[in-house]
């Protein structure tokens, strides 16, 4: 059996490989603090997240928000639950489909990110257009406007993988997080239902392949846990949201190294 590894926020440091860092080992994957800044103005969207990686796929997934009282874990095949009661996402009988027109009807969720550079090609300026793209009305930006009911900004990319687990956001999206920020977020929110895939949208997001979740990719577009309607299956709906944020956001620039390869296993 492989040896397990560890890796934490705190492992790594400004200057360090750029390589991904987690390999096929079993490996813990630790932020005892997420959302720093949150912290340090007493608002209380910060947590502890643990995760279990096994080839490169999270596995297990603890987060703890000690201000909120809110435990939220996962297990692979035993479901996703908050307080150990609730079982995810919250409204199950039965789950909402997700809104026909989206993602006009949806909450939007995003993060401004660490990299302030100005310049109209610099990660910020690319998130602020893809913001407001998807809060415009219909009929502006080339017809693109999302008309989302409301865009939020928690201050912590696991507290955001959180509540999209829970169902209180329908999409979020964001580029520049690292494993630790959001390796047991994704536990959580696949083994409630969720979908997780790339934030960059392809040359034609309306008939490339929607591709699995790259654990380090550094590049996440997630949609919560959803419900069949009389047209679509849970998963038809959740592509097709994908697909209509991808046509209505800008790439993005975090790069990475190339993604290791998965087990054939």
């Amino acid at each position: 059996m492989p040896f397990t590894r560890f890796i934490g926020e705190e492992t790594y440091s400004a200057g360090s490989s750029r390589d991904y860092l987690v390999d096929a080992s079993p490996t813990w994957i630790v932020d005892p603090l997420d959302g720093t800044v949150n912290f340090t103005h007493l608002f209380p969207m910060f947590c502890v997240s643990i995760a279990l990686v096994v080839d490169h796929e999270p596995v297990i997934g603890v987060i703890n928000a000690p201000l909120l009282n809110q435990l939220f874990t996962s297990c692979r095949g035993r479901g996703a639950w908050l307080d150990e009661t609730h079982r995810l996402p919250l409204v199950r009988d039965p789950i909402p489909p997700l809104p026909p027109d989206a993602p006009s009807g949806c909450i939007f969720s995003c993060e401004w990110g660490k990299d302030r550079r100005d310049g109209p090609e610099g990660n910020l300026i690319r998130k602020v257009d893809s913001f407001v793209t998807m809060a415009a009305e219909p009929g502006a930006r080339e017809r693109l406007g999302g008309m989302v009911h409301g865009v939020r900004s928690l201050g912590s990319a696991t507290m955001d993988l959180a509540y999209t687990a829970m169902g209180s956001l329908d999409i979020w999206w964001e580029g520049g997080c690292w494993e630790w920020d959001v390796a047991a977020g994704i536990a959580i929110l696949q083994e409630a239902g969720g979908l997780v895939t790339s934030a960059n949208p392809p040359e034609d997001p309306a008939w490339a392949e929607i591709p699995r979740v790259q654990l380090g990719s550094r590049l996440y577009l997630a949609i919560r846990p959803t419900g069949p309607s009389d047209t679509e299956t849970a998963l038809e709906a959740q592509h097709r949201v994908i697909r209509q944020v991808w046509k209505r956001v800008r790439p993005l620039g975090y790069s990475r190294a190339t993604a290791p390869q998965r087990s054939s296993k």
